[in-house]
C-alpha cells in the first residue's frame, strides 16, 4: 500500500471517529438535561419546550452521524473505488481540450455527488424537519430549489472553473497567486450579488411596511452610522418555520434581511434589538476579517496544493492514474476537510467571540434586556437546546450555547 494511500485511510478513520464520538457526547449530554430545564430559563420555557428542543437536537445529531456514514462511502467511491478515474477516463475519451475535460469531470463529480445526497436531504426535510413542525415546504417547491441550485452551479461553476483550470496550466510556477486573487475576486462578486440577484431566485423579499417598526430601525441605524439598501422582509415561511435576521451584501449592495416568522414572533422592540446585534457584525468589522481569514487560509491551501500536485503518488495513491491540474484540484478539495475539522474548535472560538461583540454592541445602541426576551423566543421557536455538550459546541457551534450567551448579556447591563 501507497505511502498516500495509508495517510489517508488513517486520517479519514480518526477524521471519521472524532465525529462520531463528539456526536454520542452530544446525544448523551443533552439526553441527560431533557428532564429539567436550566435554572436560569425555568421561568421563560417550559418543560415541554424543553424537551422538544431535546429530542429536535437528538434527532438531528443521529442524521448527522448517518451523513457522516454515507459521506464517507461516497469519498471512498470517488477514490479509491476509481469513480474519479472512471470519469476522467471518459472525459479524455471525448478529446476535448484539457480545461473543457477538468471542468467536465469536476462537474460531473459535483452533480452526481449532490444527487447521491439528494435522499438524504429529502428526509431530513420530509422526516425530521415535518416531525417537529418546521417544515412548510412541497416536494414541488424542493424539487424546484434542488433545479434551481443546480442550473447556478452549472451556469456560475463553468466559467469560474474553466479560469481557475486555465490558469493553473498557464501561469508557471505563480499559478496559484492568480488562482488565489480570481477566487477572492470571485468571492466578492458573489457577496455583492447574492442579495440582489441570486436570492431572489429562491425567496420573495418585500419592503417592511410597519411604519412604526421602520421607523425604529431607521433610528437604529442613523445611531450606528449604517446605510443600507433596504430593509426587506423575506418569505422564509414558505419553507421552514425557523426565524432568523441578517445583513448582507457589500458596498452599496447591502440589505438587512428579516424572515416573516421573525417579525411575527418578536416585539418591535425585540426586533431592534436583533438588528442592533447584525449592526455590532458590521460596526466591528466582522464581515471584513472573516474576508482576510478566508483569503489567508486559501492562499496556505493553494501552497499545499501546488506542492502535492507535483508528487505522482498523490494521485496514484487516491485512485487517479493519470496526473492533471483539475484531478489534483478535485483530490485537494475531497481529501482538504479530513486534516482541517482539528481546526474547526479555532474557527468556532473567533465566531463565538464575534457574537459576543456583537452582544455588546447590541446592549449599548439598544436593550439588552430585550435582545435577551428575543433570543429566548427564537430558542423556544427554532427548538435549539440549551444543554449542548461542551466539548461538541466547541467543535461545531459558530455561536454560544444559551446560558453562557444569556449570561454574558446580563453582565451587559440588561435593562
Amino acid at each position: 500500500m501507497q505511502l498516500v494511500t495509508t495517510i489517508f485511510i488513517v486520517a479519514l478513520i480518526l477524521a471519521f471517529l472524532l465525529e462520531f464520538w463528539l456526536d454520542q457526547r452530544q446525544i448523551r449530554h443533552v439526553l441527560a438535561n431533557r428532564g429539567q430545564v436550566p435554572d436560569e430559563f425555568a421561568d421563560r420555557i417550559s418543560l415541554s419546550e424543553h424537551q422538544k428542543a431535546a429530542d429536535y437536537t437528538v434527532a438531528r445529531t443521529r442524521f448527522g452521524s448517518i451523513n457522516q456514514v454515507v459521506g464517507v462511502i461516497i469519498l471512498l467511491m470517488w477514490t479509491l473505488a476509481g469513480g474519479i478515474e472512471l470519469l476522467d477516463q471518459f472525459w479524455r475519451g471525448q478529446e476535448f481540450n484539457s480545461v473543457v475535460t477538468g471542468v467536465g469531470v469536476m462537474l460531473s463529480v459535483l452533480l452526481i455527488s449532490a444527487l447521491l445526497e439528494l435522499p438524504l436531504s429529502a428526509y431530513r426535510t420530509f422526516y425530521i424537519e415535518q416531525r417537529f413542525g418546521f417544515n412548510n415546504s412541497s416536494i414541488k417547491l424542493f424539487l424546484g430549489d434542488t433545479l434551481k441550485q443546480t442550473a447556478l452551479t452549472l451556469l456560475i461553476g463553468t466559467p469560474i472553473l474553466s479560469l481557475i483550470l486555465w490558469l493553473m496550466q498557464h501561469m508557471g510556477g505563480l499559478w496559484w497567486v492568480y488562482v488565489w486573487a480570481v477566487w477572492m475576486g470571485f468571492s466578492l462578486l458573489m457577496l455583492w450579488a447574492y442579495p440582489a440577484f441570486i436570492a431572489p431566485l429562491f425567496n420573495k423579499f418585500a419592503p417592511l411596511e410597519n411604519n412604526d417598526l421602520r421607523t425604529r430601525i431607521e433610528n437604529l441605524l442613523k445611531r450606528c452610522g449604517f446605510t443600507s439598501n433596504g430593509i426587506f422582509i423575506m418569505d422564509g415561511s414558505r419553507r421552514s418555520s425557523h426565524g432568523n435576521a441578517y445583513f448582507t451584501g457589500l458596498g452599496k449592495n447591502k440589505r438587512i434581511v428579516f424572515f416573516d416568522t421573525l417579525l411575527n414572533s418578536l416585539e418591535p422592540e425585540e426586533t431592534e434589538a436583533v438588528l442592533a446585534h447584525e449592526l455590532g457584525h458590521f460596526k466591528h468589522k466582522h464581515i471584513q476579517k472573516r474576508i482576510v481569514s478566508m483569503a489567508i487560509m486559501t492562499l496556505i491551501g493553494l501552497g499545499i496544493l501546488g506542492f502535492l500536485m507535483q508528487l505522482e503518488s498523490f494521485y496514484t495513491g487516491l485512485g487517479v492514474s493519470q496526473p492533471s491540474q483539475y484531478a489534483a484540484l478535485l483530490l485537494f478539495m475531497m481529501v482538504a476537510p479530513l486534516f482541517s475539522i482539528y481546526l474547526q474548535p479555532v474557527f468556532s472560538w473567533f465566531s463565538r467571540k464575534h457574537e459576543f461583540e456583537a452582544d455588546s454592541f447590541a446592549a449599548q445602541q439598544s436593550n439588552a434586556a430585550r435582545l435577551i426576551q428575543a433570543l429566548v423566543k427564537l430558542y423556544k421557536e427554532n427548538a435549539s437546546t440549551l444543554t449542548p455538550d461542551p466539548l461538541y459546541s466547541a467543535f461545531h457551534d459558530s455561536h454560544p450555547p444559551a446560558p453562557v450567551r444569556i449570561a454574558h448579556l446580563a453582565t451587559s447591563g440588561a435593562k
